[in-house]
Formats: structure tokens, sequence, C-alpha cells
């Protein structure tokens, strides 16, 4: 972890970003990929993904390219960068961003994928039964939860 200022800037090769079920300016989300697009600037993202799918699903919501957006976390710290996803969403409503925000959060399973989902969740603890989504699986794996 280094700091620029008043910003954390995580190693992602040694910690994990915040829980996708985190909310800045009504979006869970955000502050997972503030903390994901830091470390992509600072060459510290590890094995992480920056923009992964659900940061894309985001950016665009914010109408902002991921590049864009990772120079900005750069510059703004969180309450700057609240000011800036609102201001930035200024023609979205607050029904939008929950909605965004939902979507993001009931993000289940595949049919297709549950062996494979249920063989993750049950290497990292079989007594989880309740974990049935992603977001909730990657917070089981990263002790979130």
């Amino acid at each position: 972890m280094t700091t620029l200022e008043n910003i954390y800037i995580p190693d992602l090769n040694v910690s994990v970003p915040r829980s996708s079920k985190e909310k800045m300016a009504e979006i869970v989300h955000l502050p997972r990929m503030i903390d994901k697009a830091r470390a992509h600037q600072a060459d510290s993202l590890g094995e992480y993904i920056y923009p992964c799918p659900l940061d894309q699903q985001v950016l665009q919501f914010l109408q902002v390219e991921s590049e864009d957006f990772a120079k900005l976390t750069e510059k703004f710290d969180d309450d700057q960068l609240t000011e800036w996803t609102l201001d930035q969403s200024r023609n979205r409503t607050s029904l939008e961003r929950q909605a965004l925000s939902k979507g993001i959060l009931n993000r289940k399973v595949n049919p297709r994928n549950w062996v494979e989902f249920k063989s993750m969740r049950d290497q990292i603890d079989p007594t989880r039964t309740e974990v049935t989504t992603w977001d909730g699986l990657t917070d089981l794996e990263e002790g979130h939860i």
C-alpha cells in the first residue's frame, strides 16, 4: 500500500480490494472498482482484472472510458470521486443507480456453471451454502464474509 496525499493506493499483490457490496454515490462495486483502477495505475493489480465485466457495467453507466476513470482515481480521493460520480450521473435518477446496484448484487450463477461454482465455493468453505452469487463467492474467497 502506498498513499498519494490522501489517496489510498492498494497493492493487490498482497491485499484485496473492497467488497463489491460496498457502495458510493448509491452504486455498489464502485469502491472496489476504484481500488482496482488505482492499483492498475500503480502497477500493483496482481491477478485482478481492471476493467472486469462488472467494472465495465459501472463505467458504461457513468459514460466514461476505463483509462480516463483510472486517471481520475490518481487525482481524486474517495470523497471527490463520490462527488464526481454524482455529477457524472446527474442525468440518472436515484432509481436508475439503485437498479444498477441491484443488477450487480443479484447476478446469479448460470445453471450451466452451477457445478463449477459449487466446487469453488466448497473448496473455500463447504458450510457456506447460502453463498449463491458470484459477488458472494468473491467476498467469501477474499474474507469479506
